[in-house]
């Protein structure tokens, strides 16, 4: 079906939304600086129930660990109208653990050229995930 079917939003469990953002090649994160929202592409991982990020030494998102950040994917065809998009909202804080930061170093391939000295955790308090679908389709 192409463009011209009904379309309706129907809400994904926490489980289906994790999916969904795992399979994701990258996101958008939202943090705060100076009270105001700034937005960031970056490619990230998910592992058991946290996103893991990567990010350089002069990040805004750095200048205090235990911050609030809302971390988003989505996935949508143009042509169909179908899709999907995750958003999670948890606490970020910078992976300490040597052991744990060479896993992360290993599984997440920055797309940038800046170093990217720090490995973020997210931590995924609240998971939302919306998919939108043809109007009848019950899957």
């Amino acid at each position: 079906m192409g463009g011209d079917g009904a379309r309706k939003l129907r809400a994904l469990s926490a489980v289906d939304s994790l999916k969904r953002l795992a399979s994701a090649h990258y996101g958008r994160i939202v943090y705060s600086r100076r009270g105001l929202p700034i937005i960031r592409p970056v490619n990230h991982i998910v592992d058991d129930d946290t996103v893991v990020v990567r990010a350089h030494l002069g990040a805004g998102l750095l200048r205090g660990d235990g911050q609030v950040v809302a971390y988003e994917a989505d996935s949508f065809d143009e042509h169909t109208r179908r899709g999907w998009s995750v958003i999670v909202t948890g606490v970020a804080r910078v992976v300490t653990d040597l052991e744990q930061v060479r896993r992360y170093d290993s599984l997440l391939d920055p797309w940038i050229t800046l170093a990217t000295d720090h490995v973020i955790r997210i931590e995924t308090d609240v998971v939302t995930g919306l998919e939108l679908v043809d109007d009848g389709t019950d899957r």
